[in-house]
C-alpha cells in the first residue's frame, strides 16, 4: 500500500487530493471516514502518504514529518499524478496535510483548498503562528475547525488578520479531530458529516465554474 494512491468516490466526480496529518497515515480512521463521506457526496478523493509515513509503514518506526520542502514537493507530485496539469484538482487535508495544501496553493494555481483542523500554531505555542501565507492567499480556502482546537481555538484565530479568501466554519466544542465533549450535545459523527457535506458542496460549486 505504501506506494499506492487510495481512491474513493465516483470516477466522474470532481477531484480532491487529500493529505494526512502529522501522526496518522492515509488509512487512519479519520481519513477513512472522511474519504467515504466525500465519496458518498459525489467527490472523487485521492489519498496518499508523505515519504516519512511510507517509511514508517515499511519498518514500523515512528519518525517526525519530513522537512517542509520535501512535503511540498511530494504533494505537488501527487497533484500531477492525479491530473492537475490536465483538469482542475482541489487540494486538501487533515491538519498538517491541510497546511501543506494551502502552501501548495500559494505557489501554484489551484481552484480551491479544503482543510480539517488547521494547525495554526504548534501545541502550547500560540505565539508561533503558521499564517503568513494565509494573509495574502488568493485561492479560495475553507477550513472546518473545532472551537476548542489546541492548535488554533476560535478565541485565538478570530484575532488573526487572514485573507478574505480564507473562510472558517467553526464546529461547536470540537477539538483538533473535530470531536466535541459529550456534554456539548454534539457528536463527532455529526461534525464530520457536516464538515464533509459542506466541503463537498463547496467543491462541486468550484468544479462547476
Amino acid at each position: 500500500m505504501s506506494d499506492e494512491l487510495l481512491y474513493n468516490g465516483p470516477e466522474s466526480g470532481p477531484l480532491l487530493v487529500l493529505g494526512h496529518g502529522a501522526g496518522a497515515p492515509m488509512d487512519s480512521a479519520f481519513m477513512e471516514e472522511v474519504a467515504e463521506l466525500f465519496g458518498g457526496a459525489g467527490v472523487r478523493v485521492v489519498r496518499f502518504e508523505f515519504p516519512y509515513m511510507r517509511r514508517r509503514r515499511q519498518d514500523g518506526r515512528r519518525r517526525p514529518p519530513d522537512r517542509q520542502p520535501v512535503l511540498l514537493e511530494h504533494f505537488e507530485e501527487v497533484l500531477v499524478r492525479a491530473g492537475a496539469e490536465k483538469w482542475p484538482v482541489v487540494a486538501g487535508g487533515k491538519s498538517m496535510g491541510g497546511r501543506m495544501a494551502t502552501m501548495v496553493a500559494a505557489a501554484r494555481s489551484l481552484p480551491a483548498v479544503v482543510c480539517f483542523g488547521y494547525p495554526f500554531h504548534p501545541p502550547g505555542r500560540p505565539e508561533r503562528t503558521r499564517i503568513e501565507h494565509l494573509q495574502s492567499l488568493n485561492t479560495p480556502v475553507r477550513i472546518w475547525q473545532g472551537e476548542r482546537d489546541p492548535l488554533g481555538s476560535r478565541e485565538e484565530v478570530e484575532g488573526y488578520a487572514l485573507s478574505e479568501s480564507v473562510q472558517l466554519r467553526w464546529l461547536p466544542d470540537g477539538d483538533h479531530d473535530l470531536k466535541p465533549r459529550r456534554a456539548s450535545g454534539h457528536t463527532r459523527a455529526e461534525h464530520l458529516r457536516t464538515a464533509v457535506q459542506e466541503a463537498a458542496d463547496f467543491i462541486h460549486r468550484v468544479a462547476a465554474r
